[in-house]
């Protein structure tokens, strides 16, 4: 399968999560549009690394040990942001993310 396949299949992710962090409202489905957004960058640097491997410019498991330590790091955050927003529910019974100006006082 050639190689900008993919890279156009990373461009719509990572724009379709642009859009969503954008124009909606809801924490939960920004949260997940973040992570959209993650996962079109791990396919791009999986990618590359590939290409560049096919190539025998670089050794390809450097850049997918560096994918998979992003993949934890966003498990990480998921955990966190997920706490984060449980407690903003419980406070506010909502998840709307324009009612977070309420809670500086």
């Amino acid at each position: 399968m050639p190689v900008q396949y993919y890279i156009f299949l990373s461009i719509a992710l990572f724009c379709i999560g642009i859009m969503g962090v954008l124009v909606r409202r809801n924490a939960i489905i920004v949260f997940m549009c973040i992570e959209l957004m993650l996962n079109a960058v791990n396919l791009l640097m999986v990618t590359f690394s590939k290409m560049w491997a096919d190539a025998g410019r670089v050794d390809a498991a450097g850049a997918q040990i560096f994918v998979f330590f992003i993949m934890v790091v966003a498990a990480a955050e998921v955990a966190v942001g997920l706490a984060i927003i449980v407690m903003v529910y419980r406070n506010t019974h909502s998840v709307d993310i324009n009612i977070l100006n309420r809670l500086k006082n």
